[in-house]
């Protein structure tokens, strides 16, 4: 697993504001969307590309276009939708996939409710979506789920991440495949009810309300 960390003012502004319990849900919202188009720059810098020859008013010349088969990008519900938009102004050519995990709140494992994915991911760039790496287990379920269907080009953006859950996804990933972790921070711990520290709440709930 590679992590990197997105160190840059203006994602501390925006986590700062996240972070704050009087933000209201709407600014929530729109700050959620705005952090994770940051994120999603660092995220795409290994996106597949070909080259493309054009011409310009002036001259002929080479670039690149995306390459096929497009990028998926998979939110994991819920919390994971209010990261979609953010992800897909910067690839809004990709494919989106849907993945439905909810966390056990007595065991803390992930369970499988819903899903809205292609049956083969071989030769498919992967972008997962989760606010959270909390305890990991939702994480690790999810690459599996895209590995069991043949991808090997896997990133996850998250807002944060604790360190224990780190640890979890990089155990359960081994040598199997070298996922990519970008992020806007990694905090403390977690506390006794496995939420992180100092964290920004229940990412959902601050989302959409509590339902």
């Amino acid at each position: 697993m590679h992590l990197h960390v997105a160190d840059h003012p203006l994602v501390a502004h925006k986590l700062t504001v996240l972070r704050d319990e009087s933000t209201p849900s709407a600014t929530f919202r729109q700050l959620v969307d705005e952090l994770v188009t940051l994120l999603a720059y660092e995220a795409t810098r290994h996106v597949r590309t070909v080259p493309k020859e054009i011409r310009t008013p002036v001259t002929t010349t080479t670039g690149v276009n995306l390459s096929d088969p497009s990028p998926i990008v998979i939110p994991i519900l819920r919390a994971g939708l209010g990261m979609l938009e953010g992800m897909t102004r910067l690839l809004p050519t990709a494919e989106v996939g849907f993945l439905g995990l909810q966390r056990d709140e007595t065991t803390y494992e992930a369970i499988t409710y819903a899903n809205r994915l292609p049956d083969d991911l071989s030769d498919r760039q992967v972008f997962l979506l989760d606010p959270m790496l909390a305890t990991g287990a939702t994480l690790v379920a999810a690459i599996d789920y895209v590995l069991e269907r043949g991808a090997r080009d896997v990133t996850a953006v998250c807002l944060l991440a604790a360190p224990e859950g780190l640890e979890v996804v990089q155990e359960a990933l081994g040598d199997r495949v070298d996922v990519q972790l970008v992020v806007a921070a990694v905090d403390e711990r977690l506390d006794e009810n496995k939420y992180i520290v100092p964290g920004l709440g229940d990412a959902g709930d601050r989302l959409y309300g509590v339902v």
